[in-house]
């Protein structure tokens, strides 16, 4: 397969000043939040205009790297990646595909993903991503509310396909190749050549995300050709990730943070992406595997960190140089664990599905445990009071000035124009997370709006609690939500997941986590009721619904007949 490098063009080269800027600041965050400029865009591919030219400078790099669960290896250079997504470009143009048709993309870490992903930025074609872990009502629902002509899929799902309508493209990938569907691998039959139909308008829609539903139905989020592409650049900058780098995120493709860190960062940066597809989450095994392929930054969710530390983290002989962690706040006892073994301090970051990174630790920076720390380059932060909606510089919803140009944030919420205003109102772009703010800029996460509550007239920060909580060692997941009192409104109410191997009854369980409580928190705070269970609700991203232990505690409390099984109250230990 021939392969022809594509040359820069005036948005290459701007967005490249850009990238460069970042770069060369990457541990002075004065400078670069001071100096840092978005680019401006009238026109932008980042497969073409981007991606390709990094090829053509870099043929040889690989661009991605994927290891299997049985440890088996397997890599794609830049070159190899353009060439072959030009070929699939033209064989989804062959299927009638091309601008503005919607596209769910339903697939799992496979070079297929990254294949499609870039031929469909090449026809101007509308992403979808979607997780192979949705059921069959929910497939239907993305589909309908995203409007897709087009679904593709593993054929293993084949069943939960074929209950869209028949008028729905499928794309198959994989062996036996049902009936009525494409099968993927007849790309490899099309002509390698792709030669764009126009330029890309930095304003067309790209990619259409569907959030993760924590407290209602998943809101379907647009973003353009540079909103996510280009907007990545803060969230290059906040991973630390430079040219050359071995990238590992662990993240389920179908999620904006799988975009964040397994396509635009990296490839902004020209560095690999390396995915290792465990089926089981060892925490040796992956350990194993960075040290083999000398991983250079590492990026996991809470749940993967909190995992980790469970096992010996001294197996890793080289640590990455850089460690983050996004999706939830991390824990402060996660990351004094991970400093004392690996002497790298983990770096939160907070953003959402409807903007790349806007708050974090960046490299470099004095890291305050607890804190997410200060706006992104480009992100004009500002804390809103709940209440008054006036400014506030201690504490209030985290906010963006949209008087000042955000290239990294959404272009809206598709076809409810309703719900883009409320989120847009007064000015400000509202994210319903609270935070706080000390002297030195730092923010620290309280909650989401709709999760804090107040217990005997006093604020209650969940996520505070929940730190506390996750110290001791029998806990391994918990969520604090309030259960109504008579006398204080509320009081704090924690779900816990005990760890696997804890010998104790839950009775002296709950004991023990009690005294661990009282001995940290202050009276207000104090968690006055504990229930084990099993596992805690969360959304297929694997965020905790805390809206629905909220509705399962209301409903307990309205049924005097209620089961009170594995419910411990505080007063009872006293």
């Amino acid at each position: 397969m021939s392969f022809t490098p594509r040359p820069a063009t005036a948005a290459t080269l701007a967005v490249r000043e850009a990238r460069d800027f970042l770069l060369a600041h990457g541990s002075d965050y004065a400078e670069a939040v001071g100096g840092f400029r978005w680019p401006q865009l009238d026109e932008f591919n980042f497969a073409t205009e981007w991606f390709d030219v990094v090829a053509g400078e870099h043929p040889d790099r690989h661009a991605v790297t994927i290891v299997s669960s049985d440890m088996v290896a397997s890599s794609w250079t830049y070159a190899q990646l353009s060439q072959r997504s030009d070929q699939v470009a033209r064989w989804l143009r062959s299927l009638g595909l091309g601008q503005g048709d919607r596209v769910i993309v339903m697939l799992n870490n496979s070079i297929e993903l990254w294949e499609l992903l870039f031929a469909l930025l090449k026809i101007r074609a509308v992403a979808i991503p979607t997780s192979t872990l949705l059921s069959a009502a929910d497939l239907t629902y993305r589909v309908d509310h995203g409007r897709a002509k087009a679904v593709v899929a593993p054929t293993s799902l084949q069943a939960r396909v074929e209950s869209l309508p028949k008028s729905i493209l499928r794309i198959g990938v994989g062996e036996q190749t049902p009936a009525g569907w494409f099968s993927f691998a007849e790309s490899e039959k099309a002509p390698t050549a792709y030669t764009p139909s126009a330029p890309t308008k930095a304003s067309e829609l790209s990619l259409l995300y569907f959030t993760s539903g924590t407290t209602s139905r998943p809101k379907l989020v647009r973003h353009t050709h540079v909103s996510y592409p280009v907007g990545h650049l803060s969230t290059m900058w906040w991973l630390g990730v430079r040219p050359g780098d071995v990238h590992l995120n662990i993240s389920s493709p179908g999620w904006g943070k799988h975009a964040w860190s397994n396509f635009f960062s990296p490839f902004l940066a020209q560095a690999t992406v390396f995915v290792f597809n465990y089926e089981r989450f060892d925490a040796g095994a992956l350990m194993r595997v960075m040290d083999a392929y000398d991983v250079t930054s590492f990026c996991a969710p809470p749940t993967v960190w909190r995992m980790l530390i469970q096992a010996d983290l001294t197996q890793l002989k080289k640590p990455p140089r850089e460690v983050v962690g996004a999706g939830e706040p991390l824990n402060p006892e996660v990351i004094s664990k991970v400093r004392a073994a690996w002497g790298s301090t983990i770096r939160d970051g907070f953003g959402q599905t409807e903007m790349t990174c806007s708050i974090g630790n960046s490299p470099g920076q004095v890291v305050k445990d607890g804190s997410m720390g200060r706006p992104m380059p480009g992100y004009p932060i500002v804390l809103l009071d709940p209440v008054s909606g006036e400014p506030s510089p201690t504490e209030g919803e985290i906010c963006l000035d949209l008087s000042k140009h955000i290239l990294g944030l959404m272009d809206g919420y598709d076809s409810d124009q309703a719900m883009t205003d409320e989120a847009c109102r007064g000015g400000y772009y509202h994210t319903g997370d609270i935070a706080s703010c000390d002297d030195e800029g730092y923010l620290t996460y309280v909650g989401r709006a709709d999760d804090v509550f107040k217990a005997s007239d006093y604020k209650i920060s969940p996520f505070e609690l929940e730190s506390i909580l996750l110290e001791h060692p029998y806990v391994t997941e918990v969520a604090i939500v309030p259960s109504p009192d008579p006398v204080r409104l509320a009081v704090p109410k924690a779900f816990v997941t005990l760890a696997r191997d804890i010998a104790a009854n839950p009775q002296d369980a709950a004991k023990e986590i009690f005294e661990h409580a009282r001995e940290r928190l202050s009276a207000y705070q104090r968690v006055r009721i504990i229930e084990f269970v099993n596992e805690l609700p969360k959304t297929i991203s694997g965020k905790i619904r805390r809206v629905e232990l909220r509705e399962r505690e209301a409903t307990r409390l309205a049924d005097p007949k209620a089961d009170t099984e594995g419910q411990f109250l505080e007063k009872d230990f006293r």
